[in-house]
C-alpha cells in the first residue's frame, strides 16, 4: 500500500456496497433462529446470499421457520433446520455432528439463543440462575469452543471467521426488572466476548457483541403485547420506538462482513440509545 504527501491511499482499494458489505457464499449458524432476533439475523443473512443454518430447541417451529425462511428470499440465500437443544452438552454435539456432515468450514456464527427468568429479590430461586447461566453463558462458550475448528478452515488475513455474540443492554446498565440472573449472564458474554476475542484473533476468528435494546420477542412479549406497556417502552427510548429487523440484521451484517475486519472484541449497543441515559 502507497501513501503520498498527504496521506491518501494511492492504491484504491475497493469501497463499494458490495465489497464492503457482501457475504454471498458464505456459511452461517445462528442459534435461536425460530423466532424473535434470531430469526430477524437469520433473514437478513438468507437476504443477503448467505447459506444460514438455524437451530432451535422446539423441532416443528425450527424446521417452520427455516421453511419460510428460504421461500422468502427465493435465488438469494437458503436456510436449514437442525433442531438442537443448547442448554446440554448432546444438543450441542448434535448440531456439531449435523452441520459436519454438509460443511466443512464455518464463516459466522451468531450466538443467539437465550433465556430470562424473574423473580423478587429475596425469593430468586436457585434454578433461576442455573438455568440462565447455562444458557446464555455456557452454551455459548462451549458451541464455539466446538465450532473453532470449522471457523478456523476458511478464515484468512484478509477474510477472517466472525463469531457475533448476542448481549443486552441489560448487561451495560441496571435494568428496571427484576432478572437478575439475566443481566448477570449478559455481563458475563460481553467480558467473555472481549476474552476469547483476544486468544482467537490471532487464528483469524473475530468476536465481537450485539447489546439489543428492546425488540419484539417472546422474551419481551409481556411488556409489548400491552398497549399501555408499549407506550412506556417506546416512549422512554430516545428513537421513541422498539428495535426492526433491519436494526439488528444490518448490525450482523457489518459485523459479519469486510467492513467490520478491524473490529474485534467490541459491544456494540442496537437500542435506539437507552444504554447512553
Amino acid at each position: 500500500m502507497t501513501q503520498d504527501a498527504n496521506y491518501r491511499n494511492t492504491d484504491r482499494p475497493p469501497l463499494d456496497l458490495k465489497s464492503l458489505f457482501g457475504l454471498s457464499g458464505k456459511v452461517a449458524v445462528v442459534t435461536g433462529g425460530s423466532r424473535g432476533i434470531g430469526y430477524m439475523i437469520a433473514a437478513g443473512l438468507v437476504a443477503n446470499g448467505v447459506k444460514v443454518y438455524i437451530t432451535a430447541r422446539k423441532a416443528a417451529q425450527c424446521d417452520a421457520a427455516a421453511t419460510a425462511l428460504s421461500q422468502a428470499e427465493p435465488g438469494h440465500g437458503e436456510c436449514i433446520s437442525i433442531p438442537a437443544d443448547m442448554s446440554t452438552a448432546e444438543g450441542i454435539a448434535s448440531l456439531i455432528s449435523a452441520f459436519a456432515k454438509n460443511e466443512s468450514q464455518l464463516d459466522i456464527l451468531v450466538n443467539n439463543a437465550g433465556a430470562a427468568w424473574g423473580a423478587p429479590l429475596g425469593e430468586f430461586p436457585e434454578m433461576g440462575f442455573d438455568k440462565v447461566m447455562d444458557i446464555n453463558v455456557k452454551a455459548p462458550f462451549m458451541l464455539t469452543q466446538a465450532f473453532i475448528p470449522h471457523l478456523k478452515a476458511g478464515a484468512s488475513h484478509e477474510d477472517p471467521a466472525r463469531v457475533v455474540m448476542i448481549g443486552s443492554i441489560d448487561g451495560i446498565r441496571v435494568p428496571i426488572g427484576d432478572n437478575y440472573s439475566y443481566s448477570a449472564s449478559k455481563a458475563a458474554i460481553h467480558m467473555m466476548t472481549r476474552h476469547m476475542a483476544s486468544h482467537l484473533v490471532g487464528d483469524h476468528i473475530l468476536l465481537n457483541s450485539i447489546a439489543p435494546g428492546p425488540f419484539p420477542s417472546k422474551m419481551m412479549a409481556y411488556m409489548l403485547d400491552d398497549e399501555d406497556n408499549r407506550n412506556m417502552v417506546e416512549g422512554t427510548n430516545p428513537r421513541k420506538r422498539v428495535g426492526t429487523p433491519q436494526d439488528i440484521a444490518g448490525a450482523v451484517i457489518f459485523l459479519s462482513s469486510r467492513a467490520s475486519a478491524y473490529t474485534s472484541g467490541t459491544v456494540i449497543p442496537v437500542d435506539g440509545g437507552i444504554s447512553t441515559l
